[in-house]
């Protein structure tokens, strides 16, 4: 067994309890990461925490913009959502958290690493997937699966040790949260029956009073969100700003069943304004960017980069593999979207690209229009030739087949 690990420290309950757990039973060192990756925490308190329960040294890494220009980027130019619903809030932030452990186990000298993940979790995979493909030397090692505690004994175990957390029994929910958006587990939620309390929510509020409309311009260049209404954002501050201006009209929520990697169906809640506004503008400014068959392919490619996201599969050949693809489908994707806002609804209303293949002289009905009108009687008649040759020749469709067939 390793003698000094690294453990990815989120500052909730579970890593909190596992520092002290690993060191009472196992007899190993810890020291606890913490990576900020947006997330809304002091990260002063969250080292003291760390120190309070037992860890010989505690450390916090600020990966903000790196988690904005290197994962986010790259989940928005994939229109990454999961289940079509999911935009991948941890599953994103997992691999970056994987290669700052190994770093610091590099730096500390650790010859292991671990997690607070349980044993039906996704996040379980994610790291040791990451971690073994990043460091396959390094021992990963998983305390909550080992010691069989439930959430209420984990909330004993941390009074016992004068650990600080801030769970508590009346409010068990596990949250996870970034710049990327929030994810909600545990307590009321697990019944898919119950409503969400109200007081999940923080990003994602209940319209206040007069808030009537309001609209914002994103830009993209290549795909990548770099300014709002006609000012230039870095993307991390840009995310942020979009957070607020949008989930303050009460849209943004995800509250959906999902079928997690490890065979069960988990009932889950997201608030992520910015990242489902962000994606449903980057498709829609692709729909006057992209030719057809490219549009349609990526498509489907876009699901199976989710996926992988999802599945920890970020380190891996095929997804180098579909980001080549992407960064091919993304030369023009440069141009402006219009998001309307009020509340409960969030709503593409006007786009325009800098080298569109949106012809109007095409497209309009007015006096401007250079379609060709004649050449579609020899197009339409030629597609559906085989169609004709079949119903001349084979007596075409049958009659009265369909689901009030035999019925009286």
């Amino acid at each position: 067994m390793a003698k000094r690990v690294v453990l990815a420290y989120s500052g909730g309950l579970d890593t909190s309890v596992a520092v002290r757990w690993m060191r009472e039973e196992w007899g190993v060192e810890v020291v606890a990461l913490a990576v900020d990756v947006g997330q809304q925490e002091d990260f002063g308190a969250v080292r003291d925490r760390a120190l309070a329960a037992g860890a010989i040294d505690a450390r916090v890494v600020d990966a903000r913009a790196e988690f904005a220009d290197e994962y986010v980027a790259r989940a928005i130019r994939a229109n990454a959502l999961y289940e079509g619903k999911y935009p991948l809030v941890s599953s994103l932030s997992r691999p970056l958290i994987a290669r700052h452990l190994v770093d610091t186990a590099r730096d500390v000298g650790a010859d292991g690493v671990a997690h607070g993940c349980t044993g039906k979790g996704n996040d379980q995979v994610r790291f040791e997937v990451s971690c073994r493909a990043l460091a396959p030397d390094l021992e990963v090692m998983a305390p909550v699966r080992e010691w069989g505690m439930t959430r209420d004994d984990c909330i004993d175990y941390a009074e016992r040790y004068e650990i600080p957390v801030t769970a508590t029994k009346e409010k068990p929910y596990s949250i996870d949260e970034n710049l990327w958006g929030k994810a909600i587990e545990c307590g009321a939620i697990e019944d898919p029956w119950n409503p969400a309390p109200e007081d999940v929510y923080t990003l994602v509020r209940a319209p206040e009073p007069g808030l009537d409309r309001d609209a914002v311009v994103v830009s993209f260049e290549a795909g990548v969100p770099v300014g709002l209404d006609g000012g230039d954002l870095e993307l991390v501050d840009l995310v942020g700003v979009l957070n607020e201006r949008v989930g303050r009209f009460g849209w943004g929520s995800v509250d959906m069943v999902e079928n997690r990697r490890v065979g069960i169906k988990s009932r889950e809640i997201y608030e992520c304004p910015a990242a489902l506004a962000l994606i449903m503008a980057h498709g829609d400014l692709e729909s006057i960017t992209t030719e057809r068959d490219v549009q349609r392919e990526k498509q489907r490619l876009d699901i199976r980069y989710a996926e992988l996201i999802y599945d920890g599969l970020w380190f891996s050949p095929l997804r180098e593999a579909l980001d080549a693809f992407i960064d091919t489908t993304q030369r023009h994707v440069t141009g402006e979207v219009r998001l309307a806002l009020s509340p409960g609804r969030c709503a593409v209303v006007g786009r325009r690209a800098d080298r569109p293949l949106y012809d109007y002289e095409l497209a309009t009905y007015e006096a401007q229009d250079s379609f060709r009108h004649e050449d579609a009687a020899g197009f339409v008649r030629l597609w559906g030739l085989g169609l004709e040759v079949w119903s001349r020749r084979q007596g075409g469709p049958e009659q009265g087949t369909g689901p009030t067939r035999g019925r009286s």
